[in-house]
């Protein structure tokens, strides 16, 4: 069962920008289709090449223009997309996909099994932050000119999830600078002449698209606001029909201004542990070091200051509608300096250890200063290293050894695995290889009641082995306003685009 805080005050300004997505329908149409759809936005779009980007934060900017070979419904089911029907072989190594008729690109392009074949292995030879996640991937191939084969090396249980974000978006074949012009098959169509890059987006309903139902209105502005602050102002001024927030901290505001919100658990905020092998920080590579860090965190302290309590303390990555996930595991580090520094000295630190972290715009002073405190008084001294330009980069290439960050409840287990546990995972990022979780990660892939065990064992192993320090699965807050309404989606920070909708 999940529990909400609802307490009201505010200790500190939220550590991370969750996208901030509005939209609503302007001048009161009905869903049946008509009006304006104001959305705002507090993440750019990085790229509009579907080989390169990303989705999370980024999706309703791809669901606007382009398509994607499957679907995942709000509560996380997968539906038809440009594919209809969908079927795996005996050894589940091929996926077959049929094909709609009669689809066309923006351009006039007709899609094909071949450019649909192309497209999935451009994004798995891409540099999309996730493009391992089709890493098993061998082979995508036209058997005809509707059926698309996909063949893998070996089976991927994520596979069809993938393929309803930014693995499955297939563009025009013929577009000649996607990373700026997207040219797509989805309901709306990019107007670049009205359009100012990095601040507003105009789009406007394609013609006979394929999916009416889902093309709820004639044209969308998506405008991105680049602080909290400028979100805030366009709330306040009633300027988007429908918002999700940089932090709680702006919920008093919207809902005097006559916003309702809404609330659903969107990711685990807490520490990645990255140098379980000391390659970075010695210490770290000890795992009495790294438990010490858990027992280090008061959870429940921390959720009230930063996000005024709305979310749940948590040990876990894995998300409360996994199978992975163990309500037992939650009891596992209580707040204990003392053990904490019990487990320093046994490890040979009994003067404390230091831990370099990256410290961002993205994570408030105030935030960092009181997380910084509370792991001084258990002898773990977080010292601050300014990041630049190339923070990403750096994260990603293994900087750290440890770093304050947040991601996804991913609705599988299998998902939250490829994105920080596997060996390629993107936030694995020193690239672990853990003989343990490569034999649970054989058990899981091949499916069944054996395969839900594995991942119950897996996180169990990972919280033992204190791989993270998490400190709170998150209520990610949407808000809408007067004539809006919109349905939050599983495992991600905004809904699908079709799921906002006139009231």
């Amino acid at each position: 069962m999940r529990r909400r805080i609802t307490a009201v005050a505010v200790g500190a300004a939220a550590a991370f920008a969750l996208t901030a997505c509005s939209a609503g329908s302007s001048d009161g149409e009905s869903a049946d289709g008509g009006g304006h759809l104001r959305l705002g936005a507090v993440v750019d779009v990085t790229t509009w090449d579907p080989a390169e980007g990303s989705w999370g934060n980024e999706a309703l900017y791809f669901q606007a223009v382009y398509d994607t070979l499957l679907r995942m419904n709000s509560d996380g089911e997968i539906e038809p997309g440009l594919a209809e029907t969908w079927e795996y072989d005996e050894s589940r190594t091929t996926l077959t996909l049929e094909l709609r008729d009669g689809v066309t690109f923006s351009d006039g392009e007709e899609l094909t099994a071949q450019v649909a074949a192309d497209s999935v292995l451009a994004y798995r030879d891409g540099a999309a932050p996730e493009a391992a996640n089709l890493a098993d991937v061998e082979a995508a191939e036209a058997v005809d000119e509707d059926t698309l084969a996909i063949h893998l090396a070996q089976p991927n249980p994520g596979l069809e999830a993938y393929l309803t974000a930014n693995a499955g978006v297939v563009g025009s074949p013929a577009a000649t600078d996607p990373a700026t012009t997207p040219v797509g098959s989805g309901p709306y169509e990019l107007d670049l002449e009205a359009s100012i890059p990095g601040s507003r987006y105009e789009l406007t309903a394609r013609e006979d698209y394929w999916d009416e139902d889902t093309q709820v209105y004639d044209s969308i502005t998506i405008n991105f606001y680049a602080d909290a602050t400028a979100t805030q102002n366009a709330l306040r001024d009633n300027q988007v029909d429908y918002s999700n927030l940089n932090s709680v901290s702006q919920l008093p505001d919207a809902e005097a201004a006559g916003y309702t919100a809404h609330h659903a658990p969107v990711n685990w905020k807490g520490f990645i542990l990255s140098d379980r092998e000391g390659t970075v920080n010695e210490a770290l590579g000890d795992v009495r070091v790294r438990q010490a860090f858990n027992y280090a965190l008061d959870r429940e302290a921390l959720l009230e200051a930063i996000e005024s309590g709305y979310g749940e303390p948590t040990t876990q990555i894995f998300g409360v509608d996994t199978e992975a996930y163990s309500e037992e595991l939650e009891e596992r580090y209580p707040y204990d300096p003392e053990k904490a520094k019990e487990l320093l000295a046994e490890a040979g630190y009994p003067d404390g250890v230091e831990v370099v972290q990256p410290q961002t715009s993205f994570t408030p002073a105030s935030d960092y200063e009181l997380v910084a405190d509370m792991l001084a008084e258990s002898n773990i001294d977080m010292v601050a290293d300014q990041v630049g330009s190339s923070f990403i980069g750096d994260l990603l290439g293994g900087k750290w050894g440890a770093f304050q960050f947040g991601l996804n409840q991913e609705p599988l287990a299998w998902q939250t695995y490829q994105l920080a546990v596997a060996p390629g995972a993107a936030w694995n990022v020193q690239h672990v290889v853990d003989p343990t979780v490569e034999e649970l990660t054989e058990r899981m892939r091949h499916g069944g009641d054996d395969a839900d065990a594995a991942a119950q064992e897996m996180n169990e192993y990972l919280v033992e082995q204190a791989w993270f320090a998490p400190i709170y699965r998150v209520d990610g807050v949407i808000v809408t306003g007067e004539g809006t309404t919109a349905t939050q989606k599983v495992g991600q920070a905004v809904p699908n685009l079709w799921d906002i909708v006139p009231e």
